[in-house]
């Protein structure tokens, strides 16, 4: 276990160093959890009664902190505790799991496709024909890969996960194990014939850069076109992307929610966990939908929604506060 000097940590966050320890630090921890030898954070004010009786010997705080760190132990000050918590922890992180051979022997690669230099591919892993993965690619045991895909330089594919045909994965991507990229849309149509017909689904997936899609999530294929996820967008586990939606550039959504077809995310914005958006619904810029609410109709920029069907937020809490009161 590698331990890390005061400065050295602070190299990392670039910070302002108050206190000391003679405590080595060798890694990270809540802070209700933390030991003499981890480092902790303290990212809200309301976290502070906390420090008292915490046994960390470093915390990461905000510049605004009202506390002092105490005898043999320090903080580094920063302007944001938690994306400075964030670059610290690549500091600990361990080290990936390890390829013996850039690919391995029982992993398919049809001839065709082309590997970038440095990629790596896992044993049983399937690479189709035509398809094309960039440099310094990690493509983890039991990934799919099918016919006519780029996958970019950098982008990391965990086990279990399948791109399907011609879909188009960027740049320093993260797909977690057993994602979907490119399953069929939901498309159906009564048919007096067969109850239902099948609706073919002729369109791709295209992820930009910088995304990352959560295990077990789906991110279905257009029906004519393209499904399109803009760079930098985060998508939790278990989350339904429906065909022919299109999200801007770093658009969040939280574990369990779902878009119908087309649905239009803005830049920046917000889906919280349960959320479903009705299909053909067009959501601006850096709005926010509330965790559990459904969305029926079009939402302006910069608006919080809340509720099932979802309102708007001011409205939807004087509607709670009503009803508490009528049942007392």
């Amino acid at each position: 276990m590698k331990s890390y000097s005061i400065e050295e940590i602070n190299q990392a966050v670039a910070g302002e160093i108050v206190g000391t320890t003679t405590n080595e630090i060798n890694s990270a921890e809540q802070l209700e959890l933390a030991t003499v030898n981890q480092i902790s954070f303290i990212g809200h004010k309301k976290y502070e009664k906390l420090w008292a009786t915490a046994k960390a010997s470093a915390a990461i705080v905000n510049h605004d902190i009202s506390i002092e760190p105490g005898d043999n132990r320090f903080f580094i000050k920063v302007k944001n505790a938690e994306i400075a918590m964030a670059k610290l922890l690549k500091l600990f992180a361990p080290a990936p799991p390890l390829f013996d051979e850039l690919i391995h022997p029982t992993a398919v690669v049809h001839p065709s496709a082309s590997i970038g230099e440095g990629t790596r591919i896992g044993a049983n892993s399937y690479i189709g024909p035509k398809t094309t993965i960039g440099k310094n690619a990690i493509i983890y045991p039991n990934v799919t890969i099918l016919d006519d895909c780029t996958i970019g330089d950098g982008t990391t594919i965990w086990p279990g996960a399948v791109v399907r045909e011609r879909c188009h994965v960027g740049k320093y991507c993260i797909l977690h194990p057993n994602s979907t990229i490119g399953a069929d849309g939901f498309g159906f149509v009564p048919c007096p014939e067969t109850g239902l017909m099948k609706v073919p689904q002729i369109g791709n997936v295209v992820l930009g850069n910088n995304v990352e899609i959560g295990a077990n999530s789906s991110v279905d294929r257009g029906k004519f076109s393209s499904t399109i996820l803009g760079d930098g967008c985060k998508i939790d586990n278990l989350v339904q992307i429906g065909h022919n939606s299109i999200l801007g550039k770093f658009c969040i959504m939280a574990g369990h929610s779902g878009l119908a077809g087309s649905v239009t995310l803005g830049n920046g914005v917000i889906i919280g966990g349960s959320a479903s958006i009705k299909d053909h619904t067009t959501i601006g810029d850096a709005a926010i939908i509330g965790a559990g609410s459904g969305v029926t109709g079009d939402v302006e920029a910069g608006k919080t929604m809340l509720g099932y069907p979802a309102v708007e937020a001011r409205s939807a809490l004087k509607q709670w506060a009503f009803l508490k009161n009528a049942v007392k």
